[in-house]
């Protein structure tokens, strides 16, 4: 198995294996070395008292994918830090696309970062994770 079909594989295997990611309706679009692409449409439920997306619903879609990317070695890691800039509200509805690539790895530590979307191409967000690996595989 290639070092892109082994993260594929993480990816799709901690996305069966939490409870967060397929409630929301997160689907993995493409997974790859350092690449991860995901999608998720906002309902009713998502929604804050001013009827838009909530910002912890468009901050947990960027780091899932943060997570995706950081574990698609098959090395387990963890946010060490994580933050977002929020640049356009969203409405019920409407997909975002999380699309994000590891921009730096040095020993346990990795910096990724993560757009978020809508489907048309509008900027929402912008997401940066400093992860940390902790030792041991993710997959088996």
């Amino acid at each position: 198995m290639d070092a892109n079909e082994l993260a594929n594989r993480v990816a799709h295997e901690m996305l069966a294996g939490e409870g967060t990611g397929p409630s929301w309706g997160i689907k993995i679009e493409e997974a790859r070395e350092g690449y991860a692409r995901l999608s998720m449409t906002v309902r009713a439920d998502m929604l804050n008292s001013h009827k838009i997306a909530h910002g912890g619903m468009i901050f947990a879609l960027a780091d899932t994918a943060f997570a995706y990317i950081c574990n698609g070695a098959n090395h387990a890691s963890v946010a060490a830090q994580a933050s977002m800039v929020f640049l356009d509200k969203v409405s019920e509805g409407e997909t975002l696309i999380a699309e994000g690539e590891q921009v730096a790895r040095e020993g346990r530590a990795g910096v990724t970062r993560v757009a978020v979307r809508t489907a048309d191409g509008r900027a929402v967000a912008e997401f940066t994770g400093y992860s940390r690996t902790i030792g041991g595989a993710v997959i088996s």
